[in-house]
């Protein structure tokens, strides 16, 4: 059997604040697992158990049912080659990823 959500937290040294990230570029249909990969270096087994382990049943399934589908893209190589950066323009290096004002 493998690691459990609890386990790769621990094995990994996440932070309460780099797992939320972590869920939330999950939860983005527009992040790929490569950029979760790029950034904290789980591979996308990995963010599956995490985002099992921390969201309610429900809701795993219709990620999943989400990252499954045609229209998603979770993986590069389903990407339009017209996207070509991680994260929004707007959007700061991972410290607290707030827009700044205007």
């Amino acid at each position: 059997m493998g690691k459990s959500s609890l386990e790769i937290v621990l094995e990994k040294e996440l932070t309460e604040r780099q797992l939320d990230r972590i869920i939330e570029m999950a939860w983005e249909d527009r992040t790929p697992f490569e950029a979760i990969t790029f950034q904290f270096g789980l591979a996308e087994k990995e963010v599956i158990k995490l985002m099992r382990g921390n969201l309610k049943e429900s809701s795993f399934k219709l990620w999943r049912k989400r990252v499954n589908s045609g229209i998603s893209t979770k993986h590069l190589k389903k990407r339009s080659n017209e996207i070509s950066r991680f994260k929004c323009s707007r959007q700061r290096a991972i410290s607290g990823n707030k827009i700044s004002k205007r």
